[in-house]
C-alpha cells in the first residue's frame, strides 16, 4: 500500500504519514488533542487507539511531554512509528503495537494522569455494514474493542482524580454517561462540535475524572465552519 508524507494541518515543522488509499487520520484526533489540558504535574500521559500517531505528537510538540501511543493494527501502528521519528520525537513518544485490552500486561493499575482516546465510534453487528478494507472497518466499528471495554481499561490505568478525554458520536452519550458511572468517573465537561453553525453536533468531546466529585460543565456549542486553524481553538 502506497505511503505518503502530509502536512498536519496548520502545525509548523509536522508532518504525518498515512496510507494514500487506506487509513488517514480524522480531524476529530486535532480537536481531542486541543480539547485536552496537560498539566505541569502531569508525567503518565497514554493515547488509546492512537492510529498513526497524531495525538501524541500534537501533545508532545506542543507541552514537550512524554505520550505513549497504543495501536493494535501493526501496519498503521509502523507509521505512527515513522512520523515519530520523522518528526525527532523518539525521546518523547513510544508506540506501542498491541491490543488495548492487553495493557494490563505493559503497566500496573492506577498508573497514568491523563488517558485519551479517539476510539471506534460505531457498533458492530453482523448484520450491520462494514467497510470491506478491513483496516478502515476496525479504525471506524467496534471489532477489536467496545466503549464499555475501553472505559474499563482506562478506569483500569488511570490514578485516582486522572482525567480521561474523549471523543465520540452525539448519539452514543448516553452510554458514555452509563459507563462511566459504571467504572467510576464523573464527567466533568462535555463539548459538541458542529461541521457547520445551522447543523447538529456530528462529535462530542468529553473530559472524565476518575473517582472525581458530580458537576458537570457543558460548554457553549461549536461550529467548525470557516476555521482556518484549529490551533488552540478552545481556549481563543
Amino acid at each position: 500500500m502506497k505511503k505518503v508524507l502530509n502536512w498536519l494541518y496548520d502545525y509548523p515543522n509536522l508532518k504525518i504519514y498515512q496510507f494514500q488509499d487506506g487509513f488517514k487520520f480524522s480531524l476529530d484526533s486535532i480537536l481531542l488533542a486541543e480539547f485536552a489540558t496537560i498539566k505541569k504535574d502531569d508525567q503518565q500521559i497514554i493515547d488509546l487507539c492512537t492510529g498513526n500517531g497524531v495525538i501524541p505528537i500534537l501533545l508532545a510538540h506542543k507541552y514537550q511531554k512524554k505520550v505513549i501511543g497504543v495501536e493494535i493494527q501493526e501496519e498503521i501502528a509502523n507509521l505512527a512509528k515513522e512520523s515519530v521519528i520523522y518528526n525527532s520525537m523518539e525521546s518523547l513518544i513510544k508506540i506501542i503495537n498491541d491490543d488495548v485490552l492487553a495493557l494490563k500486561n505493559y503497566f500496573p493499575g492506577n498508573n497514568f494522569d491523563v488517558v485519551l482516546s479517539n476510539p471506534p465510534y460505531f457498533k458492530y453487528h453482523h448484520t450491520h455494514f462494514v467497510n470491506d478494507n478491513l483496516m478502515k472497518g476496525i479504525a471506524r466499528h467496534e471489532l477489536k474493542i467496545s466503549l464499555e471495554q475501553l472505559i474499563k481499561v482506562t478506569s483500569y490505568l488511570l490514578k485516582a482524580k486522572g482525567r480521561f478525554y474523549l471523543v465520540h458520536i452525539p448519539e452514543r452519550i448516553e452510554e458514555i454517561c452509563v459507563y462511566a458511572h459504571q467504572y467510576g468517573f464523573s464527567i466533568k465537561e462535555i463539548q459538541f462540535i458542529s461541521s457547520k453553525d445551522s447543523e447538529a453536533p456530528i462529535i462530542v468531546l468529553v473530559c472524565l475524572v476518575k473517582d472525581g466529585k458530580f458537576g458537570c460543565k457543558v460548554k457553549p456549542f461549536l461550529s467548525i465552519e470557516n476555521k482556518e486553524s484549529y490551533q488552540n481553538i478552545f481556549r481563543k
